[in-house]
């Protein structure tokens, strides 16, 4: 099945062209990240977090899709979404897409905690993956000088490491909680001595 076939709404194919053309850019948060973080939504689901594939799916589609490194970009991706989803969706997908921002949507919130727990799925990939998301991620912030990438980048990884589980669901932590921490601390000796 194409990206585009994985459009969560029967209609609105002008929008989700809109979506592809923003996600097709050089970096981590493009075309690949977005099918992988459907791909993590639709595994949660088959092990059973319970969560609306609709509404989790657009804010799939939104979550990063206007990303240039700014501190912003999940705000401006929320208010593209409040601006093109019919009123049904709008509201919920801005609300998950800000969750997105700092990870930490509260427990009784399982469509925020399924996109989160898909968006940081990429934390556990194999290694090869992994070293090319870090890669990708260091291109999205090419306009940050080298050692201020890596203090900075440390100071993320410190942080979700020093939560009692990087995944919010008990799926995403029994699919992916131990390959990512393994990941997340060879990221941190490579940044430490690099």
């Amino acid at each position: 099945m194409t990206i585009s076939e994985r459009w969560p709404l029967p209609d609105h194919h002008d929008l989700r062209d809109e979506l592809l053309l923003a996600w097709d850019r050089p970096g981590y948060h493009d075309l690949l990240h977005l099918s992988e973080v459907l791909d993590r939504l639709q595994q949660l689901a088959e092990a059973g977090a319970a969560f609306d594939a609709t509404t989790v799916g657009l804010a799939a589609w939104f979550h990063d899709a206007v990303y240039d490194g700014a501190e912003d970009d999940e705000e401006r991706s929320a208010q593209w979404a409040e601006r093109a989803l019919p009123d049904a969706y709008a509201a919920e997908v801005a609300r998950l897409v800000r969750v997105t921002a700092h990870h930490q949507p509260v427990d009784d919130d399982p469509a925020g905690c399924a996109l989160s727990d898909a968006d940081l799925g990429i934390l556990a990939a194999p290694d090869e993956r992994y070293d090319a998301y870090a890669a990708g991620v260091r291109t999205d912030f090419a306009h940050v000088a080298d050692d201020d990438f890596r203090s900075g980048r440390a100071a993320v990884l410190d942080e979700l490491v020093a939560r009692p589980h990087l995944f919010r669901t008990a799926q995403g932590r029994a699919l992916w909680e131990a390959a990512a921490r393994g990941n997340i601390a060879r990221e941190l000796a490579s940044l430490r001595n690099g």
